[in-house]
């Protein structure tokens, strides 16, 4: 069953107000991995197969922003961890959008 987590990395004391460019890497690297994702106004909903997956992902998302020169990153993040079914980010979104 797959994990979804919500993820926000703020990428700080860049020198811009303007991050869209960084988040975009961010957002590359979970698409190298191959897993499913949703990019939203104030963070990136991801599907990813395992917890133990989500501290490999975020240290990597970090590690790519440090190669681009970022000094500090405040990530937060939000696990949907359901045992009892296997749900999907569309199949949460539709449970909302059609009631």
């Amino acid at each position: 069953m797959a994990v979804i987590i919500e993820v926000a990395v703020d990428p700080i004391g860049t020198g811009s107000t303007s991050v869209g460019d960084l988040v975009k890497q961010a957002v590359s690297v979970i698409a190298k991995r191959g897993y499913k994702y949703q990019v939203c106004a104030m963070g990136t909903v991801i599907e990813v197969p395992s917890l133990r997956e989500i501290g490999e992902l975020i240290d990597e998302i970090h590690n790519e922003l440090v190669k681009l020169g970022v000094k500090r990153i405040v990530t937060v993040i939000r696990i949907d961890d359901r045992r009892d079914k296997s749900e999907t980010i569309e199949y949460k979104v539709s449970r909302v959008t059609q009631r």
